[in-house]
């Protein structure tokens, strides 16, 4: 509905998830990735398929499936994996060529992971690129660098990471490391800071601010001053897609109005143009599974196809 609601402006993110949800729901968690597959395979052919069909799997049974309305992108709205932790679920991702999505991980692991994907794509035959990757992490812009230093701090100060134990960034191993989840084996390099830099108050809980501003984990500073760290992580880690998590933490309303104004005006209009200048195309500008420039689709085509019988 979402993607019909907006002409085709859905991007669905899907998440394996974590040991919690396992528990929430009740199920043997090291059915956790076969499930995942399965339901990948399912709710695609919902999509795509005119119903009614039966579906009999080994973890899911559906009788009667009869999607009364498909989606408005066609085959069906883009895929998106985002993780740090399961080397499967990256390589997976080249396998099925959907965007591999980091999030708010450091650098160089980060990279190595990235490498992973693109060395798996070239075993089956494909060339990667930067539109099969993205990646997540914390950016602040704000008017001068006196405030920008007052909120970035506030980034490892207040609540953090709601999906952590106890809403204070502790890790519950009997929660995040149910037997079977993920093996133990094939982890991604990302897997050892995957939530140190994502919440946790400063040298208690998680890495200190000093330590995520010297590695760029957080980008703190007013736009003439995130701008050259932004393209620093962009040359670096070469991601098609980047997503920016502010007003995280104790900032304030006012704190996030301020970055994201600054932000609109002066800051993404920039590093759009790094990102020409970089050769940094995005799955919106190159097809992530045939590696071609995508050619925008006249309205009057999309609406002739999605129609239904009417004059628009």
């Amino acid at each position: 509905m979402l993607d019909l609601i907006s002409h085709g402006r859905l991007v669905s993110g899907w998440v394996r998830g974590t040991g919690r949800e396992s528990v929430a729901h009740n199920i043997p968690p090291h059915y956790n990735w076969e499930r995942f597959q399965e339901a990948h395979e399912f709710v695609v052919k919902a999509w795509t398929t005119p119903g009614p069909f039966r579906w009999e799997g080994k973890h899911f049974h559906f009788r009667h499936v009869n999607p009364w309305v498909r989606p408005y992108q066609r085959p069906h709205p883009p895929i998106w994996l985002p993780g740090v932790v399961s080397r499967d679920s990256l390589m997976w991702a080249a396998q099925k060529r959907i965007p591999y999505i980091m999030l708010a991980t450091e650098m160089e692991p980060t990279r190595q992971a990235f490498q992973l994907y693109h060395d798996t794509a070239a075993e089956l035959g494909y060339e990667s690129g930067p539109q099969n990757i993205g990646y997540l992490w914390k950016v602040h812009v704000d008017e001068t660098e006196e405030l920008a230093e007052q909120a970035g701090r506030k980034y490892v100060q207040g609540p953090s990471n709601p999906f952590l134990a106890g809403n204070e960034g502790t890790v519950n191993p009997a929660l995040l490391g149910l037997p079977g989840l993920t093996s133990r084996t094939r982890v991604l390099p990302t897997q050892a800071v995957a939530t140190g830099a994502r919440g946790g108050a400063a040298s208690v809980l998680g890495r200190p601010y000093e330590r995520q501003i010297q590695d760029y984990t957080i980008i703190s500073g007013t736009p003439k001053t995130v701008l050259p760290k932004i393209r620093h992580v962009l040359e670096y880690v070469r991601p098609g897609s980047i997503f920016f998590w502010d007003a995280d933490g104790a900032m304030t309303h006012d704190d996030a109005m301020r970055s994201l104004r600054l932000m609109g005006a002066e800051v993404l209009p920039a590093i759009r143009e790094m990102a020409k200048e970089l050769e940094l195309p995005g799955p919106f500008e190159v097809d992530p599974a045939t590696g071609k420039p995508i050619e925008a689709q006249p309205a009057a085509v999309a609406t002739q196809e999605h129609g239904n019988g009417t004059s628009a």
